[in-house]
């Protein structure tokens, strides 16, 4: 019994699952492998980053420790102090500094502005202090600020004995309140205590930041148990001012130069920052890692807030691992390609062994109906070149029945159909025999059409005599349809080439004219001014009042007419030039226009704030040409201001796009003008208020635009102007 179709079919789909399954099984492998290629990554990316992580918090305790050290040994050097009045009731000026000197503290602690001694005097005692004071031979002690007060606390002894330190002699520490506090903190516990940031005397005016250690000092040497003991015994105390950023960079002692961090006094609720070490930041590259650390500083409250290098730096074995990522990935896709490989090849195994074991009957039968439902035309022929069988769709391109061009020789259908072929179209033969030639149809009943052929050899059953196949496929519509898309295309070329002339033509004529600006038009406007300087030279006696003001008017519009020849010709040339891109540092030009300026009206009080850092890729000669331009507007529209401010400077927009900027406190003007700013000899401004010509910002839109960025304006009227313009990377083309 002969398998029916239905029963070849259900077979087919049964045999289907089974290829299925194996692109199913090289998916799984795919996503499996990529899986644990990740999941690897992650955790190793995970290990690396706590390792560094747990590097980073290593180094800061190390940092926290180098201060405390320090700081320890600031108070060793306070209690060396404290000793020598615990053996002298109180040194002597010459005593003090001796004992100084052979600390060699300006040597050992570079930080320490010196060590001093501030005596607790209650207010009744001062006039004494100071009488004492007079007879030993110190001179007069002039107490600053000066004012009646419980206690007085001012400085006794400071040494090295500098400038500095001799004027801050007699300065009464008690009276301010930073200061007051800590020397009170530390009477009343007997222990060493840090002020707040302080300015000290000794830096008045450079806006530096201090700091002062305090030791108190009591009659006998020792620290009375009691409170009210410790302040009816307190002498004084030893001191040590100094300043933060010094006193961290020799605690470091030129390590951890990488560590960047920030001292915050957090005492009473504060966020006083005290010093800010290390290199800056990285623009668009936030720290890897923060971590803060407390640290007690004699009575204070400190945080050390602390920030790595981005993640590149700080952690440089993560970029390592994104090799061996890569690596896996490219494993992954290598067993997913092996593994679908696998399933094709079973696939097609599966479907040539079922092909293979269909019987003739199916074959045939297919065969058959390709012929009857194609909607091409097909023939087969004999080893004579005669139809044997013809499908329906070659009887409707040749017009007759199928049965009745059984027999007929086959180039009886086109014109030339003498039975020889033009030796091109029988040598047109491909690698598998197949032939293919165009050739013209006759149409029984029409006119003839143009026809593609395709001969294949096909075999024939035992005892049959067909020898070839042959595709007939009626052309004519489409080689129509390509003479017209050829007769278009010379068409377009034609017009291609006559608007290229065209242009030349315009461009030639553009530059005729910029020629007879220059020159032919220069010439009258010479004639103009120079006779006219004649007359006004030679006949100024015979013109009354009235002919000179005409002679006068008439100088005056040749030379604007000048000017706005030349400002034409400046414009043209900004559009003409090449550019020539290299690296552009807009803060140093911006500076020599500034400069340059100022030459010019030395008497103008100007205020320009130039930011560091604006390095474009450009042409120079045209981008001092636009800085020049606005800065020049800025210039002469703040003439009027006190004090004029022209900032230059930059801004980085979310989407990573840079913005240049030029501000002024000057005239402005009204935003719904700003459109005109930039066409040429269009000027918001009478020439009467501000003198011009209305062709600076055109040229330095046309500048701006040429590098391939964008320029806007922002005014208010009174108020100043801000013109933004962007810059492209460095391919600019010319």
């Amino acid at each position: 019994m002969e398998p029916t179709d239905d029963t070849l079919d259900s077979t087919d789909d049964a045999h289907v699952g089974m290829p299925r399954r194996g692109y199913v099984l090289a998916v799984g492998v795919l996503l499996v492998s990529l899986a644990l290629v990740f999941a690897a990554w992650l955790q190793a990316r995970g290990q690396q980053r706590l390792a560094a992580e747990a590097e980073f918090v290593g180094r800061t305790g190390e940092v926290m420790e180098q201060l405390r050290q320090r700081l320890v040994k600031y108070e060793l050097v306070a209690r060396g102090g404290a000793s020598l009045f615990a053996s002298v009731a109180r040194p002597t000026p010459r005593q003090w500094r001796d004992y100084v000197d052979g600390m060699a503290i300006g040597d050992r602690f570079p930080a320490l502005v010196g060590l001093g001694f501030a005596g607790y005097i209650p207010g009744p005692r001062l006039v004494d202090l100071q009488l004492e004071w007079r007879k030993a031979g110190y001179g007069e002690l002039d107490v600053r600020p000066h004012g009646i007060r419980p206690v007085y606390g001012p400085v006794l002894y400071l040494e090295p004995r500098t400038i500095e330190n001799v004027a801050a002699l007699g300065y009464d520490m008690y009276a301010e309140p930073v200061r007051r506090a800590a020397m009170a903190a530390a009477i009343e516990t007997g222990t060493a205590q840090l002020t707040g940031p302080v300015e000290l005397v000794q830096d008045i005016g450079r806006d530096r930041v201090g700091l002062l250690m305090y030791l108190p000092v009591y009659a006998g040497g020792g620290v009375p148990r009691a409170a009210a003991a410790r302040r009816a015994q307190a002498q004084g105390w030893v001191y040590l001012p100094f300043h933060p950023d010094t006193f961290v960079e020799t605690s470091l002692g030129g390590l951890h130069g990488d560590m960047r961090f920030r001292i915050i006094d957090v005492s009473d609720g504060g966020t006083a920052t005290l010093i800010e070490h290390g290199p800056p930041p990285v623009a668009g590259e936030p720290p890897a890692f923060h971590h803060s650390a407390p640290l007690d500083a004699y009575g204070r409250a400190w945080r050390v807030e602390f920030e790595s290098p981005p993640l590149a730096s700080a952690a440089p074995q993560i970029g390592e691992l994104r090799n061996l990522l890569l690596l896996g990935i490219f494993v992954s896709l290598l067993l997913f390609a092996l593994a679908w490989t696998l399933a094709q090849t079973e696939f097609r195994a599966n479907r040539i062994a079922r092909r293979m074991t269909e019987d003739y009957r199916r074959s045939e039968r297919r065969f058959r109906s390709a012929m009857h439902y194609s909607a091409i035309g097909k023939a087969l022929l004999d080893s004579d070149g005669r139809i044997v069988e013809a499908n329906p769709a070659l009887g409707r391109i040749v017009g007759r029945a199928p049965e009745s061009m059984v027999g007929l020789r086959f180039d009886r259908l086109f014109e030339d159909d003498t039975g020889e072929r033009p030796p091109a179209e029988r040598e047109r033969v491909d690698a598998e025999g197949a032939r293919r030639v165009t050739r013209r149809l006759r149409h029984q009943h029409g006119a003839p059409r143009q026809a593609q052929l395709t001969f294949a050899p096909v075999p024939g059953n035992v005892g049959q005599d067909i020898a070839e196949l042959v595709q007939v496929e009626d052309v004519t519509e489409r080689l129509r349809a390509e003479a017209r898309v050829h007769a278009l295309n010379r068409t377009l070329e034609a017009r291609v080439a006559l608007r290229t002339r065209e242009l030349s033509h315009a461009n030639q004529e553009l530059e005729t004219f910029a020629y007879s600006v220059s020159h032919d038009l220069r010439a009258p406007l010479r004639a103009i001014d120079g006779f006219s300087r004649i007359l006004a030279e030679r006949y100024d006696a015979l013109l009354d009042d009235a002919g000179r003001d005409y002679l006068a008017r008439v100088r005056g519009a040749a030379g604007r007419m000048a000017e706005l020849i030349e400002a034409m010709l400046k414009m043209s040339r900004v559009g003409r030039s090449a550019i020539n891109p290299e690296p552009v540092d807009l803060g140093r030009i911006a500076q020599e226009l500034i400069d340059e300026l100022r030459m010019g009206e030395p008497d103008r009080e100007v205020e320009a704030r130039i930011a560091t850092g604006l390095h474009v890729h450009g042409d120079p000669t045209l981008l001092r040409n636009l800085l020049g331009n606005l800065i020049e507007n800025a210039w002469k529209f703040t003439r009027d201001r006190r004090p004029a401010v022209i900032e230059v400077g930059q801004r980085t927009e979310r989407g990573g796009v840079t913005e240049y900027f030029v501000r002024d406190n000057g005239a402005g003007f009204p935003q719904a003008y700003v459109e005109k700013l930039f066409r040429p000899f269009q000027r918001l401004h009478a020439q009467g208020e501000f003198a011009g010509h209305g062709i600076g910002l055109a040229s330095v839109r046309r500048i701006v635009e040429r590098h391939g960025g964008t320029i806007r304006a922002e005014g208010q009227e009174g108020e100043g102007a801000t013109f933004w313009f962007t810059l492209p990377g460095p391919d600019i083309g010319p």
